[in-house]
């Protein structure tokens, strides 16, 4: 039996996925605590882990980032990233390093597995040695001699133009992010480590172990990748429980059924569900849509007849019933989609959405709108491609049947086993 520390920043398309590697490492006979929000204690234990709260560290909620982090007011965009990767995964990290501290003096364990966000989880490894094995649950942010940076929203240069693009913007990427130079400089001082000029990517990825969610295909196909790097497809626990399905479930038998949602943050509804609504409401079809807040089943506007309203769904029933889905481009929604074989419309307008869009579309499987904000009749033409497009039905099928075949959460557990127990450890 090894002792697990599994981490994970709290929210929920960060927690899911580590919560499946947690239920996969316990059903391996390991023993397997959570350090996340306490929000999250039911997943948790549900997967047989052991919840270490946040403490120290400021425990904030998904759905209102400003009421803990005023900086993000009014902020979208690139200027989003940086003071979200700042504010809310960088500063946060010496609290994060106390917590961990505190249970590791409490009972020590004998390796880290942390999201790749988890900045306070790989300067508690730097500071104590810990052996660290990153789950990236966001798409691969790896540097590559390969294609644009990732982050940006661009697909692959075809031609000698745009492929000398994107060797000018590798060559350039790294001084776009030096913003973030010092504050992790100032959280590394904090917990006693020497300074250090690591970029985001270097001090949060593994150097010894990264599973990756996704797949080849979803990473532009590089083939420069290192050879501790496995990408494990699709990380989906059980449901902790028998969920309570709305009333309406039934409404779904029989017709096409269309999937619209926002994620769990910036969830506006006026941004993509609205036109959605419009583009859709004159159509054979029902919609379906997560407001992305459990227990906000309504929208603050009239919806047509069609739709129908939830604050989360239960997934696992809803996507087999599921031709398409509308989405803002979250990772992980994204991937339970296309695991089902499902065509995806992208409104990706901030954070990594774009990143996303674009290797959706660059497989085939989805429309990237290019907007955050869509018109409905811009969501119009890319349901209408998305849902009678042979091709990007097929595409669809392609990834799912490469997302299946890496296995999961049973394969993350068994690699995460492997790496736990190399000689020395």
């Amino acid at each position: 039996m090894t002792r697990f520390l599994v981490t994970a920043m709290p929210f929920t398309g960060h927690v899911t996925p580590l919560r499946a590697v947690a239920q996969g490492l316990v059903a391996r006979g390991h023993d397997v605590r959570f350090y996340t929000g306490a929000a999250f204690r039911e997943g948790v234990e549900a997967s047989g882990a052991v919840l270490v709260p946040w403490s120290e560290a400021p425990d904030f909620d998904e759905n209102d980032l400003r009421a803990t982090f005023p900086r993000l007011e009014g902020r979208k965009g690139l200027r989003q990233v940086f003071v979200n990767l700042e504010d809310v995964m960088i500063n946060t990290a010496p609290a994060q390093v106390a917590d961990l501290q505190a249970e590791w003096d409490r009972k020590p364990w004998d390796a880290l597995v942390t999201d790749d966000t988890s900045i306070g989880a790989a300067l508690f490894a730097d500071r104590s040695g810990c052996p660290r094995a990153t789950v990236a649950v966001l798409p691969l942010h790896l540097t590559s001699r390969q294609g644009p940076p990732s982050g940006m929203g661009l697909t692959p240069g075809r031609n000698p133009l745009t492929k000398t693009r994107d060797a000018a913007l590798r060559g350039i990427a790294p001084l776009a992010m030096r913003p973030l130079t010092k504050p992790i400089v100032r959280a590394r001082v904090a917990v006693g480590l020497p300074p250090a000029s690591l970029t985001f990517e270097q001090t949060v990825l593994s150097p010894e172990r990264i599973l990756a969610t996704g797949s080849s295909l979803l990473d532009f196909a590089r083939t420069d990748r290192p050879a501790h790097l496995d990408f494990v497809g699709v990380l989906t626990a059980l449901p902790a429980a028998p969920t309570d399905l709305p009333r309406w479930w039934g409404d779904l038998d029989g017709r096409v059924v269309v999937h619209v949602t926002q994620g769990t943050q910036n969830i506006d509804p006026t941004d993509l569900i609205r036109p959605a609504l419009d583009a859709l409401a004159d159509r054979d079809v029902l919609v379906v849509v997560s407001t992305g807040v459990r227990g906000r089943d309504e929208l603050p506007f009239p919806v047509p007849a069609n739709a129908r309203i939830a604050g989360l769904l239960p997934y696992d029933e809803l996507l087999p019933a599921t031709d398409v889905v509308i989405t803002n481009g979250g990772w992980g929604g994204t991937l339970a989609a296309l695991g089902h074989g499902i065509p995806l419309v992208i409104a990706g307008g901030d954070l990594d959405k774009p990143e996303i869009a674009a290797r959706v579309a660059w497989t085939g499987a989805g429309v990237d709108l290019r907007t955050g904000t869509p018109t409905a009749a811009q969501v119009a033409a890319g349901f209408e491609r998305a849902s009678t497009d042979r091709s990007m039905t097929d595409a669809a099928a392609r990834v799912a049947a490469e997302l299946r075949s890496l296995g999961g959460a049973p394969r993350a557990a068994e690699l995460l086993e492997g790496f736990a127990a190399r000689p020395g450890r």
